[in-house]
C-alpha cells in the first residue's frame, strides 16, 4: 500500500510547532496526490492550512494509533519518527509516572526528580533471573541481562551510561551497582559488595559538585569493572577516572559549587577533631564563595560527611589517613584565600606574617619562608645557567590556584588509589561488567577545552554505539534468512579523524604547546589554515577569530579557543612541588610519589587502572631524556590514549546502553519540556537508534502471534493448519507491495508503518462487527421498549376505564344519599320546632305554679325560723355560761402542766444534747431522715394526744352542759320559789355571769387551741410532704444510680469483652510474629550449621588426603559437633557432657571461626530467649499492674465492689462501736444518774429509751435492706462472674489458659509453662520467706503501735462513714469475701495438682518397681532345676509373650544402631514404603526402639538413638533436599516420631485420646520433652526446605500459567512487540500452562496423602503453595504493563476460579489458601471494573482493601488498552483515588514479598494404631531387631 493511501479524512498527523516541537492534528479531506495544502483540524479547536513544501512534498509523520501510543519498547511503534518517538515518552512520563522505556537495545531513563519507590530489594528479587523483554523496562533489567549474558556466554559485558549533567546517570550506575551485590552477593566472608556500594559516597563527594543544571554532578568519568568468580559471585571491583575538572576547585559559576567536601569540612568544622583545621564558613573562602550558593536545599553537609567518614572506615582507610585528608583539603581552601599585592608591574610580594598561607604552611608541614618565596618568584633554566625570576600579581594567582588544582588532583588520584586497593580481588577475576558512568554531549555559550575533550569521548562513544546496533541488525536478518541491503546510517568518523588524526585538532594543540611562545591566537590560526574550507564539520564563527566551530553527530558547537594551551599543558611550578615534597606530613609527599614511579601517564596501574589526570612524572637521575619527553605529555594527548583503552575495552565486552534525559532545567517532579527532550534525544542516538531500524523492518511478529492478532481479518477457508502459509496467503491479500514485508524462519518483519494499516485494517472490522451488533441489539431492545409500552397502554386504559366506572357509581351513591339527608333533616326541622313550642309552654306553666307555691312557702319557713331562733338563743345563753367557766378552770390546768413540761424540756435538752450531737456527727443524712420522721411521728403522738384531750373536754363539757340543763329545770320548776327568795335569785344571777364570763374564756381558749391545733396540722403535713418530696428524689436518685450501675456494668463487660478479644487477637499476631522469627532463626542456624559441615568436609578432604588404596566411607557416620549442636534449645550444662562422651578418635579438625561464630549465634539466640521471656514477664506485671488500677478506679464495676464492701464494713463496724457507746450510756445513766430520774417512769429515762428503740428499729431496717442488697449483688456476681471471671481474676490466668490451649500448636507452649511453673515456684518460696520476716517483725511493732494504729483506723473509719452511705460497706465487704474464697479456690488447685502430679509419678515408680519383680520371679522360675519340675505337677500353662503378649517395643542390639539408622533412614526408598506400607512406619519403628531402651532404663542407648536418627534425618535431607517425595516423606515421619513422643510420653494432655492399651504403653523412666523441641525444630526446617522445593518447581510455572497463558482462547489480543523479544501468551510445546499447575499440585498434595502427612499441615503447605501462586502472579502484573488490561483481567479471575475449585475438590476450601489470593482477585477486579466517575472511585477504594495504595496506583497507571474501544485511565482519575486513600494506613511496599513463608504449627495428632499390631516387612532388612 503506498504511503499516501494512509493519509484519509480522519487520519491523525504530527505537524512542527515552534512552542510544543510538535502537534498533533486531524485530516479534514483526503489527501490526494499533486495537493499542496492539507486542511488540518488542531486538538485546541482551530482549522488550519498547512502547506507542503515544494521541493521536497514531504508529508507530515503519520500518528500511530493510541493502542500503540505508551508502549515498553519504541521500536514497537509502528511509526518510527521523532514525534511518535517525544510523544510516546511523554505518555508514559506524564500519565503512567513510567521513567523508563526501551528503544531497541537502548534503555531510555528520564530523571523524575523524585524519589520513587521502584529500587527497593523486592524489585530486585522480581528483576532477577527474568527475560529483558518479559518485564516492564528498568535499570534492573538491564542489568540482569548483563549478568545473565556474562554467566551464558563466558563473555565480559558493559553497561554504558551517558546523559547531560542532570540527567541521572550516577543514579543509574549507583543502582545498576547496587543490583549486582544484591543478586550475586560476595564469594567471601569481607562484604565486597558493601564496600563497592561504599565508594560512591566517597567519589560523589571528591568528584560531584552542583551545577546549574544539577546539584549533584559528576565532574568526572569513571569506568567501574566488577569482577566475578567462577560462580559468578562479586570477589572485587576496579576503577579507572576520566577527566576530571580540575579548574572548578578554583572558579565556579554563578548559582554553582565548589566539590561537595569542602562544604562537607566548612559544616563539620565545628566538630572537635576538626579543630586543628582552622576551618570556619564556607563563605570565607574564596574557592567555596564564588558561586554565591554555598547550601544545596534538602541536604545536610554535615550529615554527608558523616557518611564520608564512614564509607572510608569501611573500605579500610584508616582515620589517620582522614585527617590527613582533610587536612589537605583544608590547607586548599586557606591556599585559596593567599592574597599578592603588586611591587611593580613584573613583581608581586605576600603581606608579612600572611594567615591564611601559615595556617595552609602548619597544615602542610612546610616551611612558611620557603613557601612564600615560591608562590611570588619562578626558577628559569637555560642551556647555560639557571636564574630565579619574579612574576606579576596575575601570574602568581594563577600560579596559586594551578597549586591548589594540582594538589586536589592528586589526593583525588590518591583516594581512587585506595579505594582500588579496598576492592582489589584476593582471588583470580574470571570475568567482569564494567559500568561507564560517563558524561554526555555537552553545549553551552561558552565552550572550552573541557566541553571538547567530552564531546570527543561521546564522538567514538556514539561511533561504536552505532556500529553495534547496525551489527545487531544484521545479525537479526542474517538469522531469519531473509534478502537484505545495506542500511546507510551516519558515520562519524570523518569528526573523529578531525579530532585525533594527524594534523587534526589535537596534533596542532600539542605541536603548539611545544613552541616557546605559542598562544592561543597562534593556534587558531594554525587550525584556520589546516582546515577551513577543506573540512566540512569545521567552520570558522563570522564574528570572531579566537573560536571554531565543529559539526557533531548531535549539534554544531562553538570553541572558544582561549584557555586552551594552558588546560592542555597543566602546567605547575617545580620549585612549588619541591617544597611540598620535603614537608614533614608524611601523607603529602606521598601524594607525588607517583611522579617517581609512572613511566607514563596513560601505562596502566597494577590494578588495571589508566590515570587520565597526573601530571608529567618527575625525572630521574639515570635517564633525563627520556624524562624530559615524557614531560611534554600534553592532557590532551593523555586523554586521547585513556579513551582508546577504554574504546577497547568496550569493544571486548558485549555492550549494554542506558541514556539519560533531563526532562526540564528546573528541577521539578514529573514535568516534561519538549525542546529540552528532543535535543537530548538527538544527541544521545536514541534517534539514530530509531532511524536505523525505521530504514529496516522495525516491525517483527511470529507467526503465532500474528495469526492471533489478525485472525478476524481472515476467512475461515483462509485458515490452515500450517500457520506459516495461513500468514502469507493473507498478507499477499492484504499488502499488494510485497517489498513492504518479508517472511523469516520464525518471524515476519513489516517496514514502517505498515502495522498501523494492519491495525487500521483490523479496527474496521471490528468496527464493522461492532455497528453490525449494535444494530441488532438495537432492534431488539426497540422492539422490546414498543411490547413493553404497548403492554403498558393497555393496563393503563383498563385502570381508567375502571377509575371512571368508579366515579360514576360514587356520583349515583351520593345523590341517593342527598336525598335521604334531605329528607331527614326537614322532618327534624319540623320536630324541633313543634318541641319548642311545646317547651315554652310548659316553662310558663311552671314558672307560675312555682312562683304561687314559694310565696305560700315563705310564710311558713317564717313562723318556723322564728321559732328555731327563740331555741337557739335561749341555749346559747345556757352555753356560753358553761364554758366560761370552763375555759377559766382549763386555762388554769395549761399554765401549770406548760410550767412544769418546760422544766422537764430543759432536763431532757441538757440530757440528750451530746446525744444529740453525737447523732449530728456520726449518722449520715439518712439517720437525720428518719429523725424527722420520727419527729413527725411523735408530733402525731402528741396530735392524737391532744384530741383525745380535746373529747375528753367535750365530754365533760355536755356533761357539765347537761347538769347546767337539769339545774336550769330544776330553777324553772323552783320559779315560783325563786321570786320567794330574791336575795337568793340576785346571787344566783351574779354566779350566772360569772360563769358565762367563764364560758366565754373557755370558748376563746378553746378557739385558740383549735386554731393553734390547725396550725400545727398544717405544718405537719407541710413538713410530710416535704419528706415525701424528698424520699421521692432520694428514690429517684437511688434508681438512677442503680440504672447507671447496671449501664456500666453492661458497659464494663462489653468493654472488656472488645479488649479480650482484641488481645486475643494481639497475642494471636505477637505469637506468629514470635513464631516466625523464631522459624527464621531455625532456618539461619540449619543454614550455618549446613555451611559448618561444608566446611568442615573440605577441611577434612585438605588435611586427609586420599591415598590410593581402600577408602573406608561410612554412610552412618555423623560429626562430633553437628550431633550434639541439633537445637538452640538445650541447655549448656546437659550440652557439655553430651560432647565429652563421643570417643576421641572421631573428632576432626574445625574452623574455629566458624565454630565461634555458631557458638557466638547459640548464646544469642539464648540471650533472645531470657529477653522475650524477661519482656513477658514484664508484660504480665504490668497487666497486672493495669487491672490493679482499673480496680482502683470509680467506673469499673469491680473497683466500685471493692471500694464500697471496704466502706460497708467500716460502716459496720462504726455502727458497732456506736452501739456500744449507747449501751455504755444507758448503763452509766443507769448507775450515775439520781433514781428520780432515771426510774423507770421518769420522762428523761423515758425519752432516752425511746431514742434507743428507735435507732435499733432503724438498725434493724437498715439490716433487712443490706441483706436484700446482698442477695441482688451476688445475682449480679453470678452473672458477670462467668464472663469476666476468666478474663479479670489475674493475668496470668488468663496467660496460661491461653498458652494451654496453645499446647497442641507447638512445644513453645509447653517450654514456656514450664519456665513459668518454676519462676512462680521460686516466686512463692521466696514470697513465703518474705512474709514469715515480715510477720516476725510486724508482731514486735504490734504490740508497741496498736493502740496509735487503733485509733488512726478509728479516725479513718470515721472520715469514711461521713462520706459513704452504709449500702457500701455490704457490698465491699461481700466482694471482698468472694475475693477471698476465690483466690483460696485457686490455690486449693494448684495444691490438687501438685498432688496429683506426685501421684502420676509413684504410681509410674510402681509400674517399674512391679516389671522388675515380676521379671525377677520369671529369672527365679528359669533357675530351677529339671528335677523340680518334673515333680512339679504338668499345667497347660502357655506362656510365650512374643506374639500374644507383644508389648509394642523393638529391641536392637547396641552395635546394630548404625545399621538400623542406614537401612531405616539413609538408604530408604520413600516411593516404595509410600505405596506398600502403612503411612509413618519409620516413625513407629523408631518410636519403639526408643521404647525399648527406654523400658531398660539405658539413657545412654536411648540418646544415642535419637542422636543418630535426628543425624541421619538432616544427612538424607542435605543429599536429596530437591526432591519433593524425600522431604514430604521426613516431614511426615518426623511428625510421627514427635506425636508418638507426646502421645506415649504420660502426660495427660496427651493421653485423651489413648486406649487402656496405649496408656500401658506410655514411656516409664524418661522425660524426652528436651527431644521433643528438638524434633519441632527439625520439622519447622523440613518444613521450610519442603517450601522451598515447591518454590523451585512451580516457580517456572506460575507467571507462563497464570498470567501469559490464554486459558480462554480469543479473549486477549497480542499487541505488536518491539526488538525485546516478549513470551509469547500462546501456548506452544514445552510452555506452561494453568492445567500444569494444577497437575503439580494435585501430585504434591496425592504424595503428601501417601506419606500420611496430617491434615492440618497439607493445610499449610496448601496455604503457603497458593501465597507463593499468588504472590509471584500479583508482583509480575505489577512489573508489567502487557498485562494490565482488562482481558488478562478476565483471564486472571478465571484461573483463580479453577484454583478454588481445585481446592473444593480436595476440600481444603478452611485451609487459609483462598484469603492468600484476594489480593490478585481484587487486581483482576481493578483491571475489569469501571474507571472514570466518582462513584467508581468510591467503588474501588472499597473493594481493593487487600491492596496497597502504591499497588493501586501501579495497576491504574499500567493499565493499557488491548483494543481500540478500550479507554485509558485518565491521571484525574487516578488523582481522585490517591485523594481517597491517602489516610489509609499500609506499606509503602510495591510488591508481595514472595519469599514470606508463614510460621508453621504441629498440631498434636494421636495416632489410633496399636504398636503391638505393627508388623515390620522383611523388605527393609530389619532382621536383627526383635519384638518385645
Amino acid at each position: 500500500m503506498a504511503a499516501s493511501e494512509l493519509y484519509t479524512k480522519f487520519a491523525r498527523v504530527w505537524i512542527p510547532d515552534p512552542e510544543e516541537v510538535w502537534k498533533s492534528a486531524e485530516l479534514l479531506k483526503d489527501y490526494k496526490p499533486g495537493d499542496k495544502v492539507l486542511l488540518l483540524h488542531l486538538e485546541e479547536g482551530k482549522d488550519l492550512e498547512y502547506r507542503l513544501d515544494p521541493k521536497t512534498k514531504e508529508l507530515p509523520h503519520l500518528r500511530n494509533p493510541d493502542i500503540l501510543v505508551g508502549e515498553n519498547d519504541l521500536t514497537a511503534l509502528s511509526y518510527l519518527h521523532e514525534p511518535a518517538v517525544l510523544h510516546n515518552l511523554k505518555v508514559r512520563f506524564i500519565d503512567s509516572k513510567l521513567i523508563y522505556t526501551y528503544c531497541g537495545i537502548v534503555l531510555v531513563a528520564i530523571n523524575p526528580y523524585e524519589q520513587l519507590p521502584i529500587y527497593g530489594e523486592d524489585i530486585i528479587n522480581a528483576y532477577s533471573g527474568q527475560n529483558m523483554g518479559d518485564m516492564d523496562p528498568h535499570i534492573f533489567a538491564v542489568a540482569e541481562e548483563a549478568y545473565k549474558q556474562m554467566a551464558r556466554d563466558e563473555r565480559n559485558q558493559s553497561i554504558i551510561v551517558s546523559g547531560e549533567s542532570g540527567a541521572g546517570k550516577t543514579v543509574s550506575a549507583k543502582y545498576a551497582m547496587r543490583y549486582f551485590a544484591t543478586v550475586s552477593g560476595s564469594a567471601s566472608e569481607a562484604n565486597v559488595e558493601e564496600k563497592v556500594l561504599a565508594s560512591n559516597p566517597i567519589m560523589e563527594s571528591i568528584g560531584n559538585a552542583k551545577t546549574t543544571r544539577n546539584d549533584n554532578s559528576s565532574r568526572f568519568g569513571k569506568y567501574i569493572e566488577i569482577g566475578f568468580d567462577k560462580r559468578y559471585r562479586i570477589i572485587g571491583a576496579n576503577m579507572r577516572t576520566y577527566l576530571l575538572e580540575k579548574s572548578r576547585v578554583v572558579f565556579q559559576a554563578e548559582e554553582e559549587r565548589n566539590y561537595h567536601i569542602f562544604y562537607q569540612l566548612c559544616a563539620s568544622a565545628k566538630l572537635p577533631e576538626f579543630k586543628m583545621l582552622r576551618l570556619g564558613n564556607a563563605n570565607t573562602f574564596h574557592y567555596t564563595k564564588q558561586g554565591g550558593s554555598p547550601v544545596i536545599e534538602g541536604i545536610d553537609d554535615a550529615k554527608e560527611m558523616a557518611h564520608t567518614r564512614q564509607a572510608c572506615t569501611l573500605l579500610g582507610i584508616s582515620e589517620s589517613y582522614q585527617m590527613g585528608i582533610f587536612r589537605i583539603l583544608a590547607g586548599i581552601l586557606h591556599l585559596g584565600n593567599v592574597g599578592f599585592m603588586s611591587r611593580d608591574s613584573d613583581s608581586c610580594t605576600i603581606p608579612p606574617k600572611h594567615e591564611p598561607l601559615s595556617i595552609f604552611c602548619d597544615l602542610m608541614g612546610v616551611d612558611y619562608e620557603e613557601m612564600c618565596h615560591w608562590l611570588c618568584h619562578r626558577k628559569l633554566a637555560t642551556a647555560a645557567e639557571t636564574y630565579i625570576k619574579p612574576i606579576s600579581k596575575l601570574q602568581a594567582t594563577n600560579a596559586r590556584d594551578a597549586l591548589a588544582k594540582h594538589i586536589y588532583a592528586k589526593l583525588f588520584n590518591w583516594i581512587v588509589d585506595h579505594v582500588n586497593q579496598a576492592l582489589h580481588a584476593a582471588v583470580k577475576q574470571h570475568s567482569f561488567i564494567g559500568v561507564l558512568d560517563i558524561y554526555g554531549f555537552e553545549t553551552f555559550e561558552i565552550n572550552s577545552f573541557e566541553q571538547f575533550c567530552i564531546n570527543y569521548a561521546n564522538e567514538k562513544l556514539q561511533q561504536q554505539f552505532n556500529m553495534h546496533v547496525f551489527k545487531l541488525e544484521q545479525e537479526e536478518y542474517m538469522k531469519e534468512q531473509i534478502p537484505w541491503t545495506l542500511i546507510d546510517f551516519y558515520d562519524n568518523q570523518p569528526c573523529i579523524n578531525l579530532i585525533e588524526s594527524k594534523l587534526g585538532i589535537l596534533d596542532l594543540l600539542d605541536e603548539e604547546c611545544k613552541m616557546p611562545k605559542g598562544t592561543d591566537d597562534t593556534w587558531a590560526q594554525k587550525l584556520y589554515n589546516t582546515h577551513l574550507n577543506k573540512c566540512a564539520l569545521f567552520e570558522k564563527p563570522r564574528l570572531s577569530n579566537k573560536a571554531f566551530i565543529i559539526q557533531h553527530f548531535a549539534d554544531k558547537v562553538e570553541y572558544q579557543c582561549e584557555g586552551f594551551l594552558e588546560k592542555n599543558k597543566d602546567t605547575v611550578f617545580e620549585e612549588q612541588i619541591k617544597v611540598l615534597k620535603s614537608s614533614k606530613f608524611k601523607m603529602l609527599p606521598e601524594l607525588f610519589q607517583d611522579d617517581e614511579k609512572t613511566i607514563s601517564p596513560t601505562s596502566a596501574t597494577s590494578s588495571g587502572r589508566t590515570l587520565l589526570t597526573r601530571t608529567p612524572a618527575k625525572p630521574t637521575k639515570g635517564r633525563p631524556t627520556q624524562t624530559a619527553k615524557e614531560h611534554k605529555k600534553t592532557v590532551g594527548h593523555q586523554f586521547r590514549n585513556s579513551l582508546h583503552l577504554l574504546m577497547e575495552t568496550l569493544n571486548a565486552t558485549t555492550p549494554h546502553y542506558v541514556r539519560c534525559i533531563k526532562p526540564n532545567d528546573c528541577k521539578l517532579p514529573f514535568t516534561f519540556d519538549e525542546k529540552r527532550a528532543v535535543q537530548q534525544l538527538r544527541a544521545c542516538g536514541v534517534l539514530e537508534t530509531i532511524r536505523i531500524s525505521a530504514a529496516g523492518f522495525p516491525s517483527r511478529w511470529t507467526y503465532q502471534e500474528f495469526f492471533s492478532r489478525y485472525r478476524v481479518l481472515m476467512k475461515q477457508k483462509d485458515v490452515l493448519s500450517d500457520r506459516k502459509q495461513t500468514c502469507k496467503n493473507v498478507l499477499e491479500k492484504l499488502i499488494v507491495d510485497k517489498d513492504k514485508y518479508q517472511f523469516g524462519k520464525t518471524k515476519i518483519f513489516f517496514r514502517a508503518g505498515q502495522v498501523a494499516y494492519l491495525e487500521k485494517l483490523r479496527a474496521d472490522k471490528l468496527r464493522a462487527a461492532c455497528i453490525r451488533i449494535q444494530k441488532t441489539i438495537r432492534g431488539w431492545l426497540l422492539r422490546k421498549k414498543y411490547v413493553r409500552k404497548r403492554k403498558a397502554a393497555i393496563i393503563v386504559q383498563r385502570y381508567v376505564r375502571g377509575y371512571q366506572a368508579r366515579c360514576y357509581a360514587k356520583f349515583l351513591r351520593r345523590t341517593r344519599a342527598a336525598t335521604t339527608i334531605q329528607k331527614y333533616w326537614r322532618m327534624h326541622i319540623a320536630r324541633r320546632r313543634y318541641k319548642v313550642t311545646r317547651t315554652a309552654t310548659i316553662v310558663l306553666q311552671s314558672y307560675l305554679r312555682g312562683y304561687l307555691a314559694r310565696n305560700r312557702y315563705r310564710k311558713i319557713l317564717y313562723d318556723h325560723k322564728a321559732v328555731v331562733i327563740q331555741k337557739w338563743v335561749r341555749g346559747w345563753l345556757a352555753r356560753t355560761c358553761y364554758k366560761r367557766s370552763m375555759h377559766a378552770i382549763i386555762y388554769l390546768q395549761c399554765c401549770f402542766r406548760r410550767m412544769m413540761a418546760k422544766r422537764e424540756l430543759k432536763k431532757l435538752k441538757i440530757e440528750a444534747r451530746s446525744v444529740e450531737r453525737y447523732k449530728k456527727l456520726h449518722i449520715g443524712m439518712e439517720n437525720k431522715i428518719m429523725q424527722l420522721q420520727r419527729k413527725v411521728d411523735e408530733q402525731n403522738k402528741d396530735y392524737k394526744c391532744l384530741m383525745e384531750k380535746l373529747t375528753n373536754l367535750e365530754g365533760i363539757y355536755n356533761s357539765e352542759t347537761e347538769k347546767l340543763r337539769s339545774d336550769l329545770e330544776r330553777l324553772q320548776l323552783s320559779e315560783e320559789e325563786a321570786k320567794i327568795a330574791t336575795g337568793r335569785v340576785l346571787s344566783l344571777q351574779e354566779e350566772i355571769a360569772k360563769l358565762r364570763k367563764d364560758l366565754e374564756q373557755t370558748r376563746s381558749e378553746k378557739k385558740s387551741i383549735e386554731e393553734r391545733a390547725d396550725r400545727y396540722k398544717q405544718e405537719t403535713e407541710q413538713l410530710v410532704s416535704n419528706l415525701k418530696e424528698e424520699n421521692t428524689l432520694l428514690k429517684q436518685e437511688k434508681e438512677t444510680l442503680n440504672h447507671l450501675i447496671v449501664e456500666q456494668a453492661k458497659e464494663m463487660t462489653e468493654t472488656m469483652e472488645k479488649k479480650l478479644v482484641e488481645e486475643t487477637k494481639q497475642l494471636e499476631l505477637d505469637l506468629n510474629d514470635e513464631r516466625l522469627r523464631y522459624q527464621n532463626l531455625l532456618n539461619e542456624f540449619s543454614r550455618l550449621e549446613e555451611r559448618y559441615d561444608d566446611l568442615k568436609e573440605e577441611m577434612t578432604l585438605m588435611v586427609h588426603v586420599p591415598k590410593p588404596g581402600h577408602k573406608r566411607t561410612d554412610s552412618t557416620h555423623s560429626s562430633n559437633e553437628s550431633e550434639y549442636t541439633f537445637s538452640s534449645e538445650l541447655a549448656e550444662t546437659e550440652d557439655i557432657p553430651l560432647r565429652t562422651e563421643e570417643p576421641s578418635e572421631r573428632k576432626v579438625p574445625l574452623d574455629m571461626s566458624l565454630f565461634l561464630k555458631l557458638q557466638k549465634r547459640v548464646t544469642e539466640l539464648e540471650q533472645e530467649k531470657q529477653v522475650m521471656q524477661d519482656e513477658l514477664d514484664r508484660k504480665e506485671e504490668q497487666v497486672l499492674r493495669s487491672r490493679a488500677k482499673e480496680e482502683e478506679r470509680p467506673p469499673i464495676r469491680g473497683a466500685e465492689l471493692e471500694y464500697e464492701s471496704l466502706k460497708r464494713q467500716e460502716l459496720e463496724s462504726e455502727n458497732k462501736k456506736l452501739k456500744n457507746e449507747l449501751n455504755e450510756l444507758r448503763k452509766a445513766l443507769s448507775e450515775k444518774s439520781a433514781p428520780e430520774v432515771t426510774a423507770p417512769g421518769a420522762p428523761a429515762y423515758r425519752v432516752l429509751m425511746e431514742q434507743l428503740t428507735s435507732v435499733s428499729e432503724e438498725l434493724d431496717v437498715r439490716k433487712e435492706e443490706v441483706l436484700i442488697l446482698r442477695s441482688q449483688l451476688v445475682s449480679q456476681k453470678e452473672a458477670i462472674q462467668p464472663k469476666d471471671d476468666k478474663n479479670t481474676m489475674t493475668d496470668s490466668t488468663i496467660l496460661l489458659e491461653d498458652v494451654q490451649k496453645m499446647k497442641d500448636k507447638g512445644e513453645i507452649a509447653q517450654a514456656y509453662i514450664g519456665l513459668k511453673e518454676t519462676n512462680r515456684l521460686l516466686e512463692s518460696q521466696l514470697q513465703s520467706q518474705k512474709r514469715s520476716h515480715e510477720n516476725e517483725a510486724e508482731a514486735l511493732r504490734g504490740e508497741i503501735q496498736s493502740l496509735k494504729e487503733e485509733n488512726n483506723r478509728q479516725q479513718q473509719l470515721l472520715a469514711q462513714n461521713l462520706q459513704l452511705p452504709p449500702e457500701a460497706r455490704i457490698e465491699a465487704s461481700l466482694q471482698h469475701e468472694i475475693t477471698r474464697l476465690t483466690n483460696e479456690n485457686l490455690d486449693l488447685m494448684e495444691q490438687l495438682e501438685k498432688q496429683d502430679k506426685t501421684v502420676r509419678k509413684l504410681k509410674k515408680q510402681l509400674k517399674v518397681f512391679a516389671k522388675k519383680i515380676g521379671e525377677l520371679e520369671v529369672g527365679q522360675m528359669e533357675n530351677i532345676s529339671p528335677g523340680q519340675i518334673i515333680d512339679e505337677p504338668i499345667r497347660p500353662v502357655n506362656i510365650p509373650r512374643k506374639e500374644k503378649d507383644f508389648q509394642g517395643m523393638l529391641e536392637y542390639k547396641k552395635e546394630d544402631e548404625q545399621k538400623l539408622v542406614k537401612n531405616l533412614i539413609l538408604e530408604l526408598k520413600p516411593r516404595g514404603v509410600a505405596v506398600n506400607l502403612i503411612p509413618g512406619l519409620p516413625a513407629y519403628i523408631l518410636f519403639m526402639c526408643v521404647r525399648h531402651a527406654d523400658y531398660l532404663n539405658d539413657d545412654q542407648k536411648v540418646r544415642s538413638l535419637l542422636t543418630s536418627t535426628i543425624n541421619s534425618i538432616k544427612k538424607v535431607l542435605k543429599k536429596r533436599g530437591d526432591d519433593f517425595e524425600t522431604v514430604s516423606f521426613w516431614l511426615s515421619n518426623t511428625c510421627r516420631f514427635l506425636h508418638c513422643l507426646k502421645q506415649y510420653s504420660g502426660e495427660e494432655g496427651f493421653m485423651k485420646h489413648n486406649t487402656s492399651r496405649q496408656n500401658e504403653h506410655c514411656l516409664t523412666n524418661f522425660d524426652l520433652a528436651e527431644y521433643r523441641q528438638v524434633l519441632s525444630d527439625l520439622a519447622i526446617q523440613i518444613y521450610q526446605q519442603l517450601v522451598r522445593v515447591l518454590e523451585n518447581i512451580l516457580q517456572p510455572m506460575i507467571v507462563s500459567g497464570m498470567l501469559e497463558h490464554e486459558t480462554i482462547q480469543g479473549v486477549s489480543g497480542v499487541k505488536p512487540t518491539g526488538l525485546r523479544k516478549r513470551t509469547s501468551s500462546i501456548a506452544d510445546e514445552g510452555t506452561y500452562t494453568l492445567d500444569s499447575i494444577l497437575r503439580q499440585l494435585n501430585s504434591f498434595h496425592s504424595v503428601m496423602c501417601q506419606h500420611g502427612m496430617d491434615p492440618e499441615l497439607i493445610k499449610q503447605v496448601v496455604k503457603q503453595t497458593f501465597y507463593i501462586v499468588g504472590a509471584v502472579t500479583l508482583n509480575n502484573l505489577l512489573l508489567r504493563k502487557d498485562m494490565c488490561s482488562w482481558s488478562k483481567g478476565m483471564q486472571i479471575r478465571y484461573n483463580v476460579s479453577q484454583l478454588e475449585e481445585w481446592l473444593r475438590d480436595k476440600n481444603l476450601m478452611n485451609s487459609g489458601a483462598k484469603e492468600t489470593l484476594e489480593p490478585l482477585i481484587q487486581a483482576a477486579q481493578l483491571l475489569q471494573v469501571k474507571k472514570k466517575t466518582d462513584d467508581d472511585a468510591e467503588a474501588i477504594c472499597s473493594m481493593c482493601n487487600a491492596l496497597t495504595t502504591a499497588q493501586i496506583v501501579k495497576v491504574l497507571n499500567l493499565y493499557t488498552p488491548v483494543n481500540e474501544f478500550e479507554e485509558r485511565v485518565s491521571v484525574s482519575f487516578i488523582r481522585t483515588i490517591q485523594m481517597r486513600l491517602r489516610d489509609r494506613k499500609d506499606s509503602p511496599q510495591l510488591l508481595m514479598d514472595a519469599k514470606h513463608i508463614f510460621p508453621v504449627t504441629f498440631p498434636f495428632n494421636p495416632s489410633s494404631l496399636a504398636l503391638e499390631t505393627i508388623q515390620i516387612p522383611a523388605s527393609l532388612g530389619l532382621g536383627f531387631i526383635a519384638r518385645v
